[in-house]
């Protein structure tokens, strides 16, 4: 395996420059085993109800009172609330403790990997945290525990309380752009890794998709796990289909310092 700098300039790690990096991104499939639902499986919730997806569509959500109501509502009901990190995320978080460079680059939302004691300054969030709230005018951000207090006490939708917006979760909507300081310094990641794995995710997604690909131009070791067929499993040096929780700690095992 070839050693390059183990951390895109910038970045803000510590780890020795000539030791390897080894890149994880992660998608819905990680936190299925925490109770979270995935989205485009055969279980998924947009194969059991269509009609959900319009509820994170920015177009539709800032248009439409009841859909954003309906969002409320079942933010309240998320089963993100509830869950825990599972064997993955504990890998994950071992595999970075160990001193291995790792840099996690998510799909997710859920805060799980950080919640499994990877440090949140390796975790990159594609598409935000669900664990925050952003006014849509004024961008004021509080915390989702308060928003749906008020949810709870009464508002169906409630207001920015600084400029009376729109409030919705510190998510990336479809129709709205990823951050892109975020999105660079996942490519810088990318671009950087020696080894990148590509995690429960069904890598159709674009932007996030794309890092798979940009990591094995630049000469990563590009590992697929996945229980459905991905668009990048023919470019990948290693496919595995067993289930997540317990394939993801087997092969993280290997990459130890």
């Amino acid at each position: 395996m070839a050693e390059r700098d183990s951390a895109p300039a910038g970045d803000g790690g510590s780890e020795s420059g000539s030791a390897p990096l080894v890149a994880i991104l992660t998608g819905a499939g990680v936190s299925t085993d925490s109770g979270i639902p995935d989205y485009r499986g055969p279980q998924g919730v947009w194969r059991r109800d269509p009609e959900a997806e319009k509820l994170v569509t920015y177009a539709y959500y800032m248009a439409d009172p009841d859909i954003r109501r309906r969002s409320w509502a079942l933010r309240g009901e998320s089963p993100v609330w509830q869950a825990r990190p599972n064997a993955a995320h504990e890998a994950i978080a071992h595999l970075e403790a160990s001193g291995t460079p790792v840099r996690v680059i998510t799909q997710n939302v859920d805060g799980l990997h950080q919640a499994a004691g990877v440090p949140g300054r390796k975790v990159l969030e594609l598409h935000g945290n669900a664990r925050s709230v952003v006014c849509t005018a004024c961008a004021a951000r509080s915390t989702m525990e308060r928003a749906l207090a008020r949810v709870a006490a009464g508002e169906a939708d409630p207001a920015c309380v600084e400029c009376g917006g729109i409030l919705k979760s510190a998510t990336v909507m479809f129709g709205q752009a990823l951050d892109s300081e975020v999105l660079g310094s996942a490519m810088a990641v990318a671009r950087a890794c020696d080894v990148f794995l590509a995690v429960g995710t069904s890598l159709q997604v674009q932007p996030a998709a794309s890092l798979a690909g940009l990591a094995a131009e630049h000469g990563a070791r590009l590992v697929v796990v996945n229980a459905e067929p991905t668009p990048y499993d023919a470019l990948a040096d290693e496919v595995v289909r067993e289930p997540i929780s317990e394939a993801l700690p087997a092969l993280l095992a290997t990459l130890h310092s």
